[in-house]
């Protein structure tokens, strides 16, 4: 099976490379392949070569023995910009793409309300473009959204998959019409929607509040946004066993409909009565506030000798309504995938540990 990621330089794209990257390599390496998989990854599946998109001949006839392996493309806008729908067609069509993982986007919650045109190219209609080229080859799309898409109403309990989304803000709104679009082509997809992601890669909270509490004698956090961190190393690790299910031609069960959810066939996720059984919840376990977020990270980097303190959304001007409570609930991805998700404190540490 032939992977393309989109988006490759951001911290998701980066953190999926990491992985196939240990893959690789642990592949020489019996005793760390069989740890590896011993947290629930399927063996035998991940004979994994990084593909070229340069090669030409990485679309070739593959043998028997590499049905069961993946090959992955890791694309940024250098090598395909997947605003122009002929140049996601070609792409697809001639590297030979099964699926498509777009962690593409336009993140920037409040350059996008300057910015409508562009947020809207890039969250809804390059997405349009993704599941054109895999409607057309009978591909899977996997997009990557967000908990934004429930800001503009309040909630009190982890939210749930088949919620009525209420997008306030040009952010938001633009994440929701690119899982419209998705539904309106009618590929197969599988949407998963995060919040707070962070990383050993590029800009993000952790790496913000590591430099500010380092520079500074004193700082304040909001802490009346209830939400939970997400580590894209395990956002990253999720999505891979879900492509070695669907590699393995595995049916999982969603029990809220008490039907049968082939990760393979998902031929039904396009009609309008199962709109909701293609989208997928996905964050760290647990749950705090920006400034519990912050606190944790200095305790944990040793950074004693800044003083953090909380403060309220309104002390903060901002262009943007952002959600007082968007703790989602995970208990349907947990099921479907048998899976158990770190909670975010555990998986801070690790990323700390690797900065």
């Amino acid at each position: 099976m032939k992977v393309l990621v989109t988006g490759a330089n951001g911290q998701l794209g980066n953190s999926l490379r990491a992985i196939i990257e240990r893959l690789a390599a642990d592949s020489e390496r019996p005793t760390a392949k069989e740890n590896y998989f011993s947290q629930g990854f399927a063996k035998n599946q991940f004979s994994s070569a990084i593909a070229n998109p340069a090669r030409k001949d990485c679309h070739s006839e593959r043998s028997e023995e590499s049905v069961n392996s993946f090959e992955w493309v890791f694309t940024d806008v250098a090598e395909l910009d997947i605003t122009d729908r002929s140049a996601v067609r070609a792409m697809v069509q001639s590297q030979g793409i099964d699926v498509i993982v777009n962690c593409a986007g336009y993140t920037n919650v409040e350059g996008a309300e300057d910015n409508y045109d562009l947020a809207e190219k890039l969250n809804a209609e390059a997405v349009e473009n993704l599941a054109v080229a895999m409607k057309e080859v009978d591909g899977l799309l996997v997009h990557i959204s967000t908990d934004y898409v429930f800001g503009g109403k309040p909630h009190h309990s982890p939210i749930p998959e088949d919620e009525e989304p209420a997008p306030q803000g040009v952010y938001a709104v633009t994440k929701l019409h690119g899982e419209e679009a998705i539904r309106r082509i009618g590929c197969r997809h599988i949407i998963i929607r995060t919040a707070w992601l962070y990383s050993e890669f590029g800009k993000n909270f952790v790496k913000t509040m590591l430099r500010l509490t380092s520079e500074k004698p004193s700082i304040q956090v909001v802490n009346d946004q209830h939400g939970t961190p997400t580590y894209a190393g395990d956002l990253a690790d999720t999505i891979v066993k879900m492509l070695s299910l669907v590699n393995n031609r595995k049916d999982i069960e969603i029990k809220e409909e008490g039907e049968v959810f082939s990760l393979a066939s998902a031929r039904f996720l396009a009609s309008e009565k199962t709109s909701s059984s293609s989208v997928f919840h996905y964050t760290n376990e647990g749950e705090c506030t920006w400034y519990e977020f912050a606190k944790t990270i200095a305790e944990y980097a040793g950074h004693t000798g800044c003083e953090i303190r909380p403060c309220t959304s309104d002390e903060f001007p901002s262009k943007v309504h952002r959600p007082a409570y968007s703790v989602l609930d995970k208990s349907k991805i947990k099921s479907a995938l048998g899976i158990s998700i770190p909670h975010w404190t555990d998986s801070l540490k690790r990323c700390l540990d690797s900065l």
